[in-house]
């Protein structure tokens, strides 16, 4: 059963379940009021009738007292204690035919005789004469069977009648729900279809869930598309950053397999550049698998890191590997710098930078930190060949050069900087550049305390 029938079924029965419901419980009260009416008539009644007799005397006629107050659609009569009528005021026909015990106390009851409903109080009196006689007024509740069927028909019209505007509701409803879902599965199937990512057209700006389901489905697609193109470019400049090193790769290897090729500084100029481009790849494949990594899930492992002690390993392993000079300065009033982070993130974060620094300067490099009130700044400083102001945006970019040649030059991937946003971006570090070509940069690294 499709989710539209389910909901016109459904709501269509619960509705008519909670008029039935309501038009019984109506149905109910009323009863309950018209006979709790009617009883307090004739007690009324009975009070009267019960004051009256007991101011005869031996000569006065009861059933003139009986006749005074006998019920319109009733009667009266009075029962001795050997179950004998002695006085009866319109007391023929059916109601001649109730039997009742005899009484010490007020009593009530309806009874349903020959299929007329009956109210009858009875009560004891003392009569004239000095003996205990039972007083019965019976009276014949035609008039409330009457309204109650009247009431029955009614509240059934009423049920009738109401069905059709509670289905019109449940169709119009099932509309309202399933036609976002049927544009929905629409949508799926067009790109299912053409593979391409399509979002719904939507002309409701409400904030129900239906609202929210077609903006969460757009916002996924728009998020599915984006990441779709970014894999799909993250290919294609993998491919083409990948066949260049294998492209010098199989030409020197190519030429060194010449046999006629005995020129050892040939072979030495070959074997330099295989490995040179070996080497340029496998760091290239590395970043891009730690990138992929990132892309996935960011997993930093925080704990409290001496931040000297950090960068001073650092530096001294840059000087060892390259024999460059990085001149430290630190400005933190002769005191210890402890800081929650990722130790190995944020080295790995300092190594970038420091390595790109080296890269494109021959002068020594100046490594600044600095404690403020609210951050710990760490400044790296270069005198090097600097960056064009238009390219300082789009450095972070994968596979973005600045210059191919340069870039071919110092061996670099184009995609260190990339995994530097990455990493600083989990660690919370905000990253500023600054840099004039032919004059130096300078990368400002803003660590939040915690």
């Amino acid at each position: 059963m499709k989710l539209k029938s389910k909901i016109h079924l459904y709501s269509t029965i619960l509705m008519l379940l909670i008029l039935s419901i309501t038009n019984v419980g109506i149905y109910l009260i009323y009863s309950q009021l018209a006979y709790e009416t009617e009883l307090q008539q004739l007690r009324t009644e009975s009070e009267g009738l019960v004051s009256a007799l007991s101011q005869m005397n031996v000569s006065t006629n009861p059933a003139t007292v009986l006749r005074a107050y006998s019920p319109a659609n009733g009667g009266v009569r009075i029962v001795n204690d050997s179950g004998e009528i002695e006085v009866a005021v319109n007391t023929t026909g059916t109601i001649a035919s109730v039997k009742l015990d005899a009484v010490t106390k007020e009593t009530h009851e309806v009874k349903t005789i020959n299929g007329r409903k009956m109210l009858i109080i009875s009560l004891p009196i003392i009569s004239p004469s000095g003996t205990i006689s039972q007083l019965q007024i019976i009276q014949v509740l035609t008039d409330i069977e009457n309204n109650l069927n009247v009431l029955t028909f009614i509240l059934i019209g009423v049920t009738l009648l109401g069905s059709i505007p509670i289905l019109i509701s449940s169709i119009f409803l099932g509309k309202i729900v399933t036609q976002p879902i049927q544009k929905l599965i629409g949508t799926m199937k067009h790109i299912q279809d053409s593979g391409n990512y399509v979002q719904i057209k939507t002309i409701n700006n409400g904030k129900d869930e239906l609202a929210q389901l077609e903006k969460t489905f757009n916002d996924t697609m728009i998020l599915l598309e984006s990441n779709y193109k970014k894999q799909e470019q993250f290919v294609s400049d993998a491919s083409h950053e990948l066949k260049t090193p294998l492209t010098v790769i199989e030409s020197y290897a190519s030429l060194v397999n010449r046999r006629e090729i005995s020129d050892v500084k040939i072979i030495n100029e070959a074997t330099q550049a295989i490995l040179q481009e070996s080497v340029r790849m496998r760091e290239m494949i590395e970043q891009m698998l730690q990138l992929a990594r990132y892309d996935k899930e960011l997993s930093f492992q925080r704990e409290d890191t001496d931040l000297l002690v950090l960068i001073d390993q650092t530096i001294r392993s840059m000087r060892q590997a390259y024999q460059r000079e990085f001149l430290l300065t630190v400005d933190t009033s002769g005191k210890t710098l402890i800081y929650k982070t990722d130790e190995q993130k944020l080295k790995q974060l300092l190594f970038i930078f420091l390595d790109n620094a080296r890269k494109y300067s021959n002068e020594e490099i100046e490594l600044d930190v600095k404690e403020t009130q609210k951050s710990i700044i760490i400044t790296i400083k270069d005198c090097g060949i600097g960056i064009p102001k238009e390219s300082i945006p789009k450095i972070f970019d994968r596979f973005y050069r600045v210059d191919e040649a340069r870039n071919r030059k110092t061996g670099g991937t184009g995609l260190g900087l990339s995994l530097a946003k990455e990493i600083a971006k989990g660690l919370g570090v905000q990253m500023e550049i600054e840099s004039i070509v032919e004059v130096g940069t300078i990368v400002i690294l803003d660590l939040p305390k915690n």
